[in-house]
């Protein structure tokens, strides 16, 4: 009998620690975004922590993710509108894109023809990036959206949610 306790406590510890180290964590609304410096197209490394003091899109996508190429013009838009916009934490608008490619090229070509104009970094690790471990990135795309001191205020929002979400913290 004593045996057969320990063997149940010991499956119950295994299984507790398994359940506490598979969970994600620093992810959810409240907690400080993990910190990311990755090289841009020039090369030179773009350190999230740089953007402090802005609301920020932290937008992780690739090229070759049809979701992901569309909703780059609404990104646009939404850069455009809110970029030298005030917020209640946080001046002005920046997107950190962080693409998920194996190949610069097809990076570099898609956004000189996309005229995309904000913030673009990738290590070129595709899914092996330490960076999509840290994110628990599963599927793109996928986005965090960070006020000026870098705290997330919600993730995984598009289209007009985003926006809606983002006019939430507008400086009245």
């Amino acid at each position: 009998m004593r045996i057969f306790a320990l063997a149940f406590a010991l499956l119950l510890l295994g299984g507790s620690t398994y359940t506490l180290t598979a969970q994600p964590t620093g992810l959810e609304r409240g907690n400080m975004a993990p910190e990311i410096k990755l090289p841009s197209l020039k090369g030179d490394t773009i350190a999230l922590s740089a953007l402090k003091g802005k609301f920020v899109l932290i937008d992780f996508w690739g090229t070759w993710c049809a979701p992901c190429v569309e909703e780059q013009s609404e990104l646009a838009r939404l850069y455009k509108k809110y970029k030298q916009t005030s917020f209640t934490n946080g001046t002005g608008f920046e997107i950190y894109g962080v693409a998920m490619e194996a190949k610069k090229p097809n990076w570099e070509i898609f956004v000189a023809k996309n005229n995309i104009s904000w913030i673009q970094v990738s290590d070129l690790k595709f899914w092996r990036s330490p960076v999509a471990k840290t994110y628990n990135i599963q599927e793109l795309p996928f986005n965090v959206l960070i006020d000026g001191k870098g705290v997330i205020v919600a993730k995984n929002l598009h289209g007009p949610d985003l926006e809606k979400e983002i006019g939430r913290y507008l400086r009245k």
